[in-house]
C-alpha cells in the first residue's frame, strides 16, 4: 500500500491525525524511552512483569516519537494499537518482524495487566527487552534521518 494511501485510510478511520512536526516532543519521548530500557534492565531479576512493561513502554514512546517527527499523532481510543501500526508502517518491510513483535508485546502486556494470573517467564521478559532495544535503535536511525538536529546520545538507547 502506498504511503499516502495507508496514512489517508488511518486518518479517515479516525485512528490518526496530522499534527505539526514536533522534534522537541519527539526528543523528550526518545529520552524517556532510554530510561524505560534502563528500568527494564534493572527490573529483570526483581519483577519480570515490570521489566516487560518498561520494555514495551520504550517501544511505545519511541514509536510515538517517530510519529511526531513525521507529522502525525494517534487520534482515537486505541492509541497503543495505532502507534504499533503506524510505527511498523514507517519502519517498513525490512523490519516487519520487529513490528510484529511489538504487536505481540502490546497484546501480552494488555493480557497480564488485566489477567494477573497469566504467567510470564524470565526468558520472555529478556526477549522483550532485546526486542525493545532493537526497536528503539531502528527508531533512532529513522529519527536521525528525519530530524538530524535532535542530537541524541544514541549510546543511551541500547
Amino acid at each position: 500500500m502506498a504511503s499516502d494511501e495507508f496514512l489517508r485510510k488511518s486518518i479517515d478511520a479516525g485512528f490518526l491525525k496530522e499534527h505539526p512536526k514536533d522534534p522537541t516532543q519527539a526528543k523528550k519521548l526518545l529520552l524517556r524511552s532510554f530510561r524505560d530500557l534502563k528500568t527494564a534492565r534493572a527490573n529483570l531479576e526483581i519483577d519480570k512483569e515490570a521489566a516487560y512493561t518498561f520494555a514495551y513502554l520504550a517501544m511505545l514512546r519511541s514509536g510515538r516519537a517517530l510519529m511526531f517527527l513525521k507529522g502525525y499523532r494517534p487520534a482515537d481510543g486505541r492509541q497503543h494499537k495505532t502507534v504499533v501500526d503506524v510505527a511498523g508502517f514507517f519502519l517498513g518491510k525490512t523490519f516487519e518482524d520487529l513490528a510484529y513483535k511489538f504487536e505481540r508485546m502490546r497484546r501480552k502486556r494488555n493480557q497480564f495487566t488485566y489477567e494477573p494470573d497469566l504467567p510470564l517467564g524470565l526468558n520472555e521478559a529478556q526477549e522483550a527487552l532485546t526486542t525493545a532495544q532493537e526497536f528503539v535503535r531502528q527508531i533512532l536511525k529513522q529519527a536521525a534521518a528525519e530530524s538530524p538536529q535532535l542530537e541524541l546520545d544514541t549510546e543511551a538507547g541500547g
